[in-house]
């Protein structure tokens, strides 16, 4: 099986491909697989480091509102398409994979064209505007919410498959995480924004740190974000609070084992991002969700809505976060078992652990028919 992933910018569209890909290559060996991305994107990154092959296209995406800007991108578009033809004539892919951002459409366009069976995934309930052009010419469209299903009206194929996870999440239990990371038997509270952080929601967290202090009734893990550590830590430390003075706080810059970590957890306090609450639910998790207003069409704000439908999150915006209202919302949760067992049988009911086998199922169906 000869493969193309087409998609990038962010992690969140390169993370589901790479999962497909490791996927393939778990069931068959000898696929080959090549993706196509964009220098200044997160996959000239991160899909080296996971050991696969990746070509670039020089494009450019469309700005909303009137702008000279798009005049350029189309220019780069009618090139990235030509580009795309080359990639895949060299390459003579069986299938082309798209996974979100602007590079994805030259290079699905272009398998279109070629009569190469084509399949895109779109990991967020509100889809982008590539996935929505896209999904009126491939073959199959994979959602991971079911609200995403008006995004493609004229779509050919529409499966509902979920987001495709790494399947260490999946290795340990609640009480073996709890062990290996020392918790007792408090509630176990885990917050992060991201590899970059979120200042509001670091804040928002630092205050119900600041106003439970004296109590201990309660373990919590901060990931700050890079850029934010180092203040997040000083601040702390100048009001007797974590490097040992507190032994329930801890403050990281990232979380290296989150598979571990949310498995151990009781609340997740967090962004809201596709694969983000893909995993939450997957793993049956009640959280509070915070979403971040920097993103395109306020993607995740729709996320996090589709998660409060259904009782697995309480939801607030930034404008929303108030004084004391964090705080306030994380201590009655955490002293009400009845509350956080509801919320966890809501997520878990939402959330789809084999997404990763559906899509490849639907690859190798979509071979048999050609």
């Amino acid at each position: 099986m000869r493969v193309v992933f087409a998609g990038g910018g962010t992690a969140g569209h390169i993370n589901p491909a790479l999962a497909v890909a490791k996927y393939i290559k778990d069931k068959e060996p000898d696929a080959e697989i090549l993706f196509v991305g964009i220098e200044k994107g997160m996959e000239s990154e991160l899909v080296p480091k996971a050991g696969f092959n990746i070509k670039y296209i020089d494009v450019l995406g469309f700005k909303r509102s009137i702008n000279v800007q798009n005049i350029v991108a189309l220019a780069k578009v009618i090139n990235a398409f030509f580009q795309s033809n080359k990639i895949i004539k060299d390459f003579k892919p069986d299938i082309v994979i798209g996974t979100g951002g602007y590079v994805s459409g030259p290079v699905l366009a272009s398998a279109v064209m070629a009569k190469i069976p084509t399949l895109i995934h779109e990991q967020n309930v509100f889809a982008g505007m590539t996935s929505k052009i896209l999904g009126n010419i491939v073959d199959i469209v994979c959602i991971s919410f079911g609200e995403s299903m008006k995004s493609f009206k004229n779509a050919k194929k529409i499966v509902h498959t979920g987001n495709p996870l790494r399947k260490e999440l999946f290795n340990i239990s609640k009480k073996d995480a709890r062990a290996r990371l020392n918790i007792g038997n408090k509630p176990f509270i885990v917050a992060f924004g991201g590899s970059l952080g979120a200042q509001r929601l670091n804040d928002s967290v630092l205050d119900f740190i600041y106003k439970s202090k004296g109590k201990e009734n309660f373990e919590l893990l901060l990931a700050t974000g890079g850029g934010q550590f180092e203040a997040v830590s000083n601040e702390l430390w100048q009001k007797g609070i974590t490097k040992n003075n507190t032994t329930n706080v801890k403050v990281v810059k990232y979380i290296h084992n989150m598979d571990e970590v949310l498995a151990a957890t009781d609340l997740v306090i967090a962004r809201a991002g596709a694969i983000t609450i893909s995993e939450i639910n997957a793993l049956g998790k009640p959280s509070i969700l915070i979403p971040s207003p920097n993103v395109t069409n306020n993607h995740q704000e729709y996320n996090a809505r589709a998660l409060e439908k259904e009782g697995a999150a309480i939801v607030f915006t930034e404008k929303e976060l108030g004084e004391n209202v964090l705080c306030k919302t994380i201590n009655e949760l955490i002293v009400d078992e009845k509350a956080l067992k509801k919320m966890s049988q809501s997520s878990m009911k939402m959330g789809i652990k084999n997404g990763t086998e559906k899509i490849y199922n639907l690859i190798i169906e979509l071979l048999k028919e050609r």
